[in-house]
C-alpha cells in the first residue's frame, strides 16, 4: 500500500472515529426512515422535552439530515439526568413542505432515560398514515 493510502486510511479511521464518539457523548440520537420510499427522511424537525413534574420542559430542537438523522439531540454540554423524556417528531410540518396529507401532525415518543452512560436511539419508521418506533442502538 502506498503512504498516501495508509494516510488517508488513517485520517478516514479518524474521522469516523471522532464522530462515534461524538455520537456516545451525546445519550439521544433519532433517525426517521420513509416506509412509502425506503429512504431515509431529510428535513423533519424533532424536538427534546424533559419531564418536570406535570410539565415538560424544551431541552433542544433539531432537523434531521440528510441520511434522515440527529446525531446528537441531548443539549451540548449538559450532563445527562435519568428522568422521563419525550421526542416530538413534527411529522406534519414534513408532510406539508412536501404537497402531501398525513393523519399524523406530531409523533410524540415518550421513554425513560434510566442509565446516563448508555446511548439511547429512536428511530422513526415513518409514512403518511402510519409509524413505528423502537430502541434502536
Amino acid at each position: 500500500m502506498k503512504p498516501q493510502h495508509y494516510l488517508l486510511s488513517a485520517a478516514l479511521m479518524f474521522s469516523a472515529g471522532s464522530a462515534m464518539a461524538d455520537m456516545a457523548k451525546n445519550p439521544i440520537s433519532v433517525h426517521v426512515l420513509n416506509l412509502q420510499t425506503g429512504v431515509p427522511t431529510a428535513g423533519v424537525n424533532v424536538e427534546l422535552d424533559q419531564q418536570s413534574g406535570n410539565q415538560w420542559v424544551k431541552l433542544s430542537e433539531a432537523t434531521t439530515d440528510a441520511q434522515g438523522r440527529i446525531p446528537a439531540l441531548y443539549p451540548a454540554g449538559k450532563a445527562a439526568q435519568t428522568g422521563t423524556y419525550r421526542v416530538v417528531f413534527k411529522t406534519g410540518d414534513y408532510f406539508k413542505s412536501t404537497g402531501q396529507p398525513t393523519f399524523f401532525p406530531e409523533i410524540p415518543v415518550i421513554f425513560t432515560l434510566d442509565k446516563t452512560v448508555q446511548h439511547y436511539h429512536i428511530p422513526l419508521l415513518l409514512s403518511q398514515y402510519g409509524y413505528s418506533t423502537y430502541r434502536g442502538n
